[in-house]
């Protein structure tokens, strides 16, 4: 792809083969098949060596630095910021500057407003001037896109509690929103888990609108020092956008009036909601944001910091931080142990290892061990439906998801285990669970049942990315297909998952992707579910996801989808530079469909195949998973490992399970 003079990728990629940095012998010269079995030799030890001793698989969760800035920001906050932690986060962040000066959300995108105030606000907080010349190219770049006052909430949010910004300039956010039942709109169950577990702690931020001295001022970041927020025009009276906005003026003058009891008991309730809902190593659903600003709340309500709730809490994110050979230090916005491990035990499995192959049997063992037996958050919606299913992180025993159940069991049911009516009750528990957490319209979610209201994201104060969580067609894909392999293709619950797979695919044959990017892997998600379900290779919907997978692998023989598709998806479906964990979906798609022994799945095998290094890995530094399409994007450091191990491994070794039957 061709760099923009932002340091972006805007261009659209060249149907090129791209020169690989890798010195293998070709597959050309030895022929597909057997590089493609060299290949699976050498990611198969390469992934079995990165085992950990207690069973479990972990790669690297990158994200982008504002993770990084917010971690400075919250230390300086507490009043807990060390001159190491510090140093080795602005070695990162500097590390990650682009040369205009800015930051990006992701590998190769265009520079982001709010990503760069946040980065170089923490630049800041570690000594660097704001008249070094990468800090004034930063702040030149800013004021050209509007300053401060055209950030996200967010960011001023983390800028207000050191006074740079004015609580009175942000929309309002009432603690008594705990108080709403799950029928009214905008309770916080209609929220999506990550969003609502972010939002009750910053009720109680909105509520108490703290302001810590701040340790410099930031006057280069507005366009205008002396009026840093010039008044912006209502939305029409009549739209959705112009009547939340005056929701939200309403909101603000009934700040002045809420009785004070009232506002100190939705406060309480607030706080008492956080508290029980800290998991046993002390986050917050497994996910570093929620855990920040419920600390930073629970201060406010009189929490000291060597309360046992707060020291957990500050331990835990502690956890979060990889620190590097060069001295800096990454924070992960969330660990994802659960989903490597199964995907890891699935690569492995269809790859050739035994089934009951010791490390396959140890990773069985330790994740029977994070099967979570207890009513979560999902209950309010299911309360009759017993629990039974897995998370995505080491802990997170209140947001099980519906996408890690089925791959878990899917994985499982790869592992010949010692004691097979332990894994029979977890898989059928698991299996149950997924089940009851159907979808009216025949669908599946990630965490919740029917999370659809269209309220949530109207609000003024959701412009961070999506606060919802409805049905998506890859994780519905990856439930039909464990249904099916449980036997239970043809139940009536199946076949409405299968229906509304149809009825959602795209006109130019492929699916959208909602937590990995984008229409490259929905579609390398839902072909194989729909065979594994029984729908014929000859199907319609099936042939013409394979023609639309054809037109879109690149001259190299790869795949690659850049995340711009989530904005402009008549540009960039199923366009971008070749990546490992891309062309292992597509290839995972066409191998469903029968396309074996295709023109597109030997280029596509040969792709991987030279691509390979020699120590059985691949590299990728493009992002190719999702937390909020566009908004938040993330690089798993295993999905290229574990992705073209399953696709290589199913090329050579055939699919992993038998059809369910002709539909």
């Amino acid at each position: 792809m061709t760099a923009t003079t932002d340091g972006s990728t805007g261009a659209l990629p060249p149907r090129t083969a791209a020169a690989s940095e890798t010195d293998i012998e070709t597959p050309a010269a030895a022929g597909v098949h057997e590089a493609a079995v060299r290949a699976v030799q050498r990611a198969t030890e390469y992934l079995l060596a990165r085992q950990d001793s207690q069973g479990w698989w972990k790669g690297d969760l990158e994200t982008n630095v504002t993770m990084d800035a917010e971690d400075l920001l919250l230390r300086q906050f507490l009043g807990i910021g060390d001159e190491s932690t510090t140093r080795a986060a602005g070695l990162f962040i500097r590390g990650e500057q682009r040369e205009d000066g800015t930051w990006a959300s992701f590998y190769g995108g265009p520079g982001e407003l709010s990503t760069t105030i946040e980065a170089y606000v923490a630049l800041r907080l570690a000594g660097d001037a704001p008249d070094e010349p990468h800090m004034a190219r930063a702040s030149e770049w800013i004021r050209a896109q509007g300053g401060i006052a055209s950030a996200r909430v967010f960011t001023r949010i983390w800028l207000a509690l050191f006074g740079w910004w004015k609580w009175e300039d942000l929309p309002e956010l009432p603690p008594e929103l705990i108080y709403f039942p799950k029928w009214v709109p905008l309770n916080i169950y209609d929220f999506g888990c990550w969003a609502r577990q972010t939002i009750v702690p910053l009720t109680i931020v909105s509520a108490k609108r703290p302001v810590r001295p701040a340790p410099f001022p930031l006057d280069e970041l507005h366009t205008d020092p002396a009026d840093p927020n010039p008044a912006k025009p209502l939305a029409p009276v009549a739209s959705w956008d112009g009547a939340f906005q005056r929701l939200d003026k309403a909101l603000h003058q009934a700040r002045k009036v809420v009785p004070r009891r009232l506002r100190k008991a939705a406060i309480n309730t607030a706080a008492r909601w956080i508290i029980e809902r800290q998991e046993n190593d002390g986050c917050w659903g497994g996910i570093q944001p929620p855990a920040v600003y419920s600390v930073i709340a629970l201060h406010l309500v009189g929490y000291d910091l060597e309360h046992p709730v707060m020291r957990a809490g500050l331990e835990s994110l502690d956890r979060f931080a990889i620190w590097r050979e060069d001295g800096s230090r990454m924070i992960e916005a969330c660990q994802s142990p659960v989903w490597d491990t199964c995907l890891a035990t699935i690569a492995l499995a269809d790859a050739g290892v035994p089934a009951d192959h010791p490390q396959l049997v140890k990773a069985a063992d330790w994740m029977l061990g994070e099967e979570i037996v207890r009513p979560g958050d999902w209950a309010v919606k299911r309360p009759q439906l017993p629990p039974g299913g897995w998370a995505f992180e080491f802990h997170n025993d209140n947001y099980p998801d519906i996408d890690d159940t089925a791959e878990v069991v899917l994985a499982l049911r790869r592992v010949r285990h010692h004691d097979p009516d332990r894994v029979e009750n977890a898989i059928g528990r698991g299996v149950r669970w997924n089940l009851g957490m159907q979808s009216k319209n025949g669908a599946w979610g990630a965490f919740d049942v029917d999370n659809t209201s269209p309220f949530p994201n109207r609000l003024p104060f959701c412009d961070f990315g999506e606060v919802i969580d409805p049905p998506s067609a890859d994780v519905t894909a990856h439930v039909v297909e464990m249904l099916a392999v449980e036997g239970l293709a043809h139940d009536p619950r199946t076949r409405r998952g299968i229906e509304w797979l149809l009825a959602e695919q795209e006109q130019d044959g492929s699916w959208f992707g909602r937590w990995g990017v984008n229409y490259v892997y929905g579609t390398g998600s839902v072909v194989p579910a729909l065979t594994a379900a029984g729908i014929p290779a000859a199907h319609p919907a099936i042939r013409r996801a394979v023609s639309w997978l054809e037109s879109v692998q690149n001259d190299d023989g790869g795949w690659g989808e850049d995340l711009r598709s989530y904005k402009e998806a008549a540009v960039w479906s199923g366009r971008g530079a070749s990546t490992a964990s891309q062309t292992a979906w597509a290839l995972m798609a066409l191998l469903a469909a029968g396309e074996k022994d295709s023109n597109a799945v030997e280029r596509g095998v040969a792709w991987l195949a030279a691509t390979q290094r020699e120590d059985g890995s691949w590299d990728e530094p493009y992002f190719t998973g999702t937390g909020f399409p566009w908004d938040f994007s993330i690089n798993y450091h295993l999905y290229r490992q574990v992705f073209p191990l399953t696709a290589l491994g199913r090329y050579v070794h055939g699919e992993p399970f038998a059809k369910a039957g002709e539909a």
